[in-house]
């Protein structure tokens, strides 16, 4: 059993990034955690897992939980076996075999005599056969350095797991690898994912917001369900507000005609009856001190409804606010943009393909280019967009304009402030006023103009790429995705995946996410091997 007591933590600079979260955990349950990025999803699994300490509160556990980091470079200092925390381990057993059979050697090693056996099944078994347990990480790809945090579930066996974006780089081979450990294990899980074939695979969904912890009894896809009723719920109450508040503000402008209409002809009976001027200034101070009061009555409750409707505004989700307007290829569809044959592509003297790729891509198509990491995916994708030539074969391009958006969002120019990149892509030259309208259009204010695009976090620069695009002039013929979810919240993969089902153009994904290709209509594939 897990349990969460009253855990508050602030950053460095005392900002509260959540607080008093209680809830508990029980054996064997697995827990999809997921919230915005910024929610602090990541901190809330470094506190379970003992790495770091919240400012209040406290972790209860049966057992010490494994923790499954997310990857960007952190370990390449360390060994593998460093990474895994088994070092000292296999360290004392050697000593051991080779005879140094002291106290010191036996306290470390604990009686784990199969520490070997079980870390060659372990890495045979995430196809990590050749990986040397002293070599350091940083000779490892993204996906191999994922992989080694998951061989360690079985080094360590242990009966509470906690997962930090485990399906982030690696292949679909190494995704059913990880969907199986999901389904058939018995431990304690909490997984962290934007992956939502994945979160399917859970029982219970966790959502850590502004509000604390919202629990749903069921996997990622019943969330969804839920949160959509919510949101109608909450969609239905805004507009109904929102009709309140036009109809008092119409109703206010009726009462005040109708009451300049009284006092008008009010003041015409009073003058044709010749009252002193006396007289007329009293009636004139009624009238003006009735229509004050009238006033007041209805802004109090104008103000009180345009307060409500604001406050319910900003509760929107960021993806009904944004509008996005992606202009669309001006090709007819079917037109021959891409013609392959037998094109491969050398290292060295070494074919990259086993079978050189011969193929056509036509205007309008949806298409996956699949294979395992290392299969040569962006390899492909540069022979197309003509920055590779092929060593063998040829390829034709009638494509004349085409976008290559990778999971870096490299478009965005780290040295520019976001309202420059903004502008870097006004090739209509729309007006200053005009620019930063778009750029609101997409949730970046004023306080974020002359903020530095290197600060954006994986969503804002998706976001910041896709307002861009909005002010093209002319509507890329092809799009190409390699690998756009992976640094993004699952909020945010909605915003892109809205943004490309608006596109008419033609669409080639590199994506292990088989959940966001069915959203976005996939409907081909290219297989390289």
């Amino acid at each position: 059993m897990l349990i969460l007591q009253g855990i508050t933590y602030t950053h460095p600079n005392r900002d509260l990034l959540f607080d008093n979260l209680s809830f508990t955990i029980n054996q064997q349950d697995k827990i999809a955690l997921i919230g915005n990025n910024g929610t602090g999803k990541s901190t809330l699994l470094k506190i379970i897992a003992g790495e770091i300490l919240p400012a209040k509160g406290a972790v209860k556990t049966d057992s010490r939980p494994y923790y499954v980091p997310q990857i960007f470079g952190q370990y390449n200092d360390v060994t593998v076996a460093q990474a895994l925390q088994i070092e000292d381990k296999l360290h004392a057993l050697k000593d051991i075999l080779d005879g140094n059979m002291t106290d010191n050697n036996l306290a470390v090693l604990n009686d784990d005599w199969t520490i070997e056996e079980r870390c060659a099944e372990a890495l045979a078994h995430w196809h990590l056969k050749d990986i040397d347990l002293h070599q350091k990480m940083e000779s490892l790809s993204g996906g191999q350095k994922t992989k080694i945090f998951l061989a360690g579930i079985i080094i360590h066996q242990p009966e509470i797991v906690l997962l930090d974006e485990p399906s982030n780089h690696l292949d679909i081979a190494a995704r059913a690898i990880l969907y199986d450990y999901i389904q058939s294990t018995t431990d304690t899980l909490i997984v962290v994912s934007h992956d939502r074939m994945l979160l399917n695979l859970l029982d219970t969904v966790y959502e850590l917001s502004g509000k604390g912890i919202t629990v749903y009894g069921g996997n990622y896809e019943f969330y969804a369900e839920q949160k959509q009723i919510e949101e109608n719920a909450f969609e239905q109450d805004l507009k109904s507000k929102e009709k309140a508040l036009r109809k008092a503000k119409e109703t206010e402008r009726e009462a005040m005609e109708r009451k300049q209409k009284l006092d008008a002809r009010g003041k015409k009976k009073q003058e044709k009856a010749g009252l002193p001027t006396i007289s007329m200034n009293t009636f004139r101070n009624r009238a003006e001190k009735s229509t004050a009061q009238m006033k007041d009555v209805h802004a109090e409750k104008i103000d009180s409804l345009s307060d409500a409707v604001d406050k319910m505004r900003k509760q929107l989700p960021d993806i009904d606010k944004i509008k996005i307007g992606l202009n669309n290829s001006g090709l007819h569809k079917g037109k021959i943009l891409i013609d392959a044959k037998d094109i491969n592509y050398k290292y060295g003297e070494e074919q990259l393909w086993e079978n050189s790729l011969t193929f056509l891509i036509t205007s309008g198509e949806r298409i996956a280019i699949k294979g395992l990491n290392g299969s040569g995916k962006t390899t492909l994708i540069k022979i197309m967009l003509g920055e590779f030539e092929p060593a063998m074969g040829k390829i034709d391009c009638a494509a004349n304009k085409a976008i290559y958006i990778d999971q870096d969002y490299s478009l965005i120019d780290d040295r520019l402030t976001i309202y420059e990149q903004a502008q870097k892509f006004n090739y209509d030259h729309l007006q200053e006023h005009e620019v930063k309208n778009r750029l609101n259009r997409f949730l970046f204010t004023k306080a974020h103009w002359d903020k530095s695009c290197a600060a954006l976090s994986g969503g804002e620069k998706m976001r910041l790429m896709l307002c861009c695009l909005t002010m093209s002039d002319q509507a890329p013929d092809i799009i190409v995705l390699d690998e756009p979810t992976n640094n993004l919240d699952i909020q945010n993969i909605e915003i892109l995946t809205r943004a490309i089902n608006e596109y008419k153009g033609t669409l080639l994904v590199v994506s292990h996410d088989e959940y966001f290709l069915k959203q976005i209509d996939v409907e081909a594939e290219l297989v390289v091997s």
